[in-house]
This record gives C-alpha cells, structure tokens and sequence, in this order.
C-alpha cells in the first residue's frame, strides 16, 4: 500500500486518520482516531464500535439500550432566542436554523462526524436525528442498506445489466444467454458460448462483492468467473476459473494455453473486443497490452461438476487492496492473500463466462465498504 495513502504528507505509521487528510491531527477526545475519521470524536473508543451499523460509535448514542432499542427522541433544539421551540412551531422554523430536518440529504447529516452538535442533532452525534437509522434517507435502515450513505443504491439488483461480448466479430461460438432471476441477486448463462460478460450499472469505490456459483453440467471444462472494476470492455478486473488445461483452438492471433485453477487478471486491452483479447483472456499468464496475471491458485485445482463454490472478495481501489477467498462448504479453497494493484480505480461488477454453458450465479451480493481492512496496513508496515 501506498505509505501515505491519503495524501496529506503524513506518512500512514503515524497519521491518526490514513485515509481522510488530516494535516492538523486534530484529536479532541485523545483516544487513536483524528477528528476527521474518528466515529465518536468526542468521546473516547479505540476500539471504533459501532453496533448498530449506522456509522457512529456506539458510545456516542446516549442512552442506548432503554427498552431494548434506541432511545426516544431528545427534546426539541432551542430556538434561535434562547429557550426551547415548542413542537408546534417546528415546521415554521427552518429559516432559522432551529428545525429538525425531515430530510436527511439537505446537507443535515453529511458529514457525519461534526466538531460539536448543530441544532438538528439532538442526540449530538453529528448525524442528524431522523437519519439515525436511515442516513441516506431512502427508507431502507442502514443495517438493511447495501450502500447507506447513497440513496442510489440500497438492494443487490443485476436486473438492469448490459451484456459485452468480448470477441464480437468470432463465429467459433455463439454468444452468451444471460438469465436474471431472483429479484436481480441471480444470474444463469446457458450457452457454450464467446467470452462475455452481464454488468450491472453501479459503479463503485470500495466494495465487498460476494455469490455462489455453480456449474451445472458434466459436459464441458471451461471458464467461469465474476468482474470488478469494470471501467469499459477494455479495462476491468476479472477473477476466473478453469477446469482443466486446454489450448485454445484458434491459433491466431497467437497460441494460447489455459491452465487449470483461479486466475486473477488486471484487462487493459490496447485493443480492446477481439481475437486478441479472446486470446490474451484464455491464456494464463502475461500478455502484453491485453492482459496482467496478477495471482493464480498454485494448487492448480480445477472447478468440479455441480458443486457450489462461495466466492467473498474485496476491492479498496484507493490502496489498490484485492483480495479473494473461495470456499466449498465450510472450507476455505483458496485465498489470493493481499493483492495490490491500482490499474482500475473502482468501476462495475459482473460475471464472466468463457465457452462454459450451464453456469448459475446466484445469492449475488454487493456491499459498499472503503474501510481498508488490516492486513493491508500490515504489509504496508512490513514494506510488503
């Protein structure tokens, strides 16, 4: 990782926040965290929970715990004279500065960590108080909302998807047939097809993407797989599994060679769709303007026939973090480690197939998350 991941001249083994520049350091409660990253900033909490998910510390909500729940609300802000503003005179007051906000997007709880409480906050935690359980205000509460600082995007959805066929001019094989099923968390390709790929709209920073996949045939080996990243059909990040070794039977514009087991490639094609990057896709390995090799499985271990693999990545685009964990059952299969590679500055998600019919994806998951998880710091203090 970069030793001054956010830019602010102070390098990450002694700034109190590593990814919000902070030159002052400004620390008003003393514990760890500086001000601009600290979830109760004043309030000490080394330890940073936050157990209801909704992005403030948990020693910040005062009173927590009264009925089994949240507390009930505080009472109203004073009023600009001095006093208390009746609840009566609330709608009225907004010019003033006095209202509660009922709208949680007007600037009333960005940001969320605020030096001292604005007459909105009654609890005084820097978060607006109709957006304590819904910050983005999109009526999903936040323990529900995939992305909940962005009213954008609340549910994992690939219903609305754009297919990119990866060798359009080729006739060797048909192109894919995507399926969406399931509210959008499923998707089926059923044929033997081109390489392609189904991406949904959302672009992304940091993200956790995570599904099962399934291969649901005896009848073929080939290449199954998921994307992120993806900037265009010439730039993305694709993760993808062989199961066993093959040459790939065009030999032009060069000879390519699959090896089986889990493949991640950095895509940026000079050229972009075409034989050249079907190629550079099928082969593993380097191929140079097409495709970077970033890490393989060196157990070589290909897929096996209808059996479901759990997949669990994550993406700090940021830091340039990758990591990719795969599991049959309970057991882990394969982990990438800590990948660092910033080709891709955040982008897209999707699946990938590559002349392999009959795949399902399904329980398709996708959460927004920027926060860089410690193993990266730790290479980053091991000079890894």
């Amino acid at each position: 990782c970069d030793d001054d991941a956010d830019g602010d001249s102070i390098k990450n083994v002694e700034d109190n926040c590593r990814l919000f520049p902070n030159k002052d350091q400004q620390n008003s409660d003393t514990d760890s965290f500086g001000d601009a990253c600290d979830n109760c900033p004043n309030v000490p909490n080394n330890d940073q929970r936050d157990t209801d998910g909704g992005g403030v510390g948990g020693r910040c909500h005062r009173g927590v715990g009264n009925r089994g729940g949240r507390p009930a609300a505080p009472p109203p802000p004073p009023a600009a004279g001095g006093g208390t503003q009746p609840q009566g005179e609330l709608e009225g007051a907004e010019a003033t500065g006095t209202r509660r906000s009922t709208d949680c997007r007007r600037d009333r709880c960005f940001p969320r960590f605020l030096p001292r409480a604005p007459p909105w906050d009654g609890w005084g935690d820097g978060v607006g108080d109709v957006c304590e359980e819904d910050f983005d205000n999109d009526t999903v509460v936040d323990q529900l909302d995939v992305c909940p600082e962005s009213a954008e995007v609340t549910l994992t959805d690939f219903r609305a998807y754009q297919t990119v066929i990866l060798d359009p001019e080729g006739d060797a094989q048909i192109d894919p047939n995507w399926v969406v099923l399931n509210q959008g968390m499923e998707i089926v390709q059923t044929m033997n097809s081109d390489p392609g790929l189904a991406v949904g709209y959302t672009a992304f920073n940091g993200v956790d993407f995570e599904g099962t996949f399934h291969v649901n045939t005896i009848t073929d080996d080939d290449y199954a797989g998921f994307i992120f990243g993806y900037q265009d059909s010439s730039s993305f990040y694709v993760v993808m599994w062989k199961q066993t070794e093959q040459t790939y039977w065009q030999a032009n514009p060069f000879r390519a060679v699959a090896e089986p087991g889990i493949q991640l490639k950095a895509v940026k094609s000079r050229t972009g769709p075409g034989e050249y990057l079907r190629n550079s896709l099928w082969h593993t390995g380097d191929t140079t303007d097409q495709v970077k090799l970033l890490w393989k499985d060196p157990r070589n271990s290909g897929w096996k026939d209808k059996t479901s693999y759990r997949w669990f990545l994550q993406h700090r685009p940021q830091v340039g973090y990758i990591r990719a964990r795969f599991y049959e059952g309970p057991e882990m299969v394969a982990d990438s480690g800590v990948v660092l590679d910033t080709t891709m500055r955040g982008g897209r998600l999707g699946v990938f197939c590559f002349s392999q019919e009959n795949i399902i994806w399904s329980n398709l998951r996708y959460r927004c998350n920027v926060t860089v998880p410690s193993d990266c710091w730790i290479m980053g203090l091991m000079g890894g």
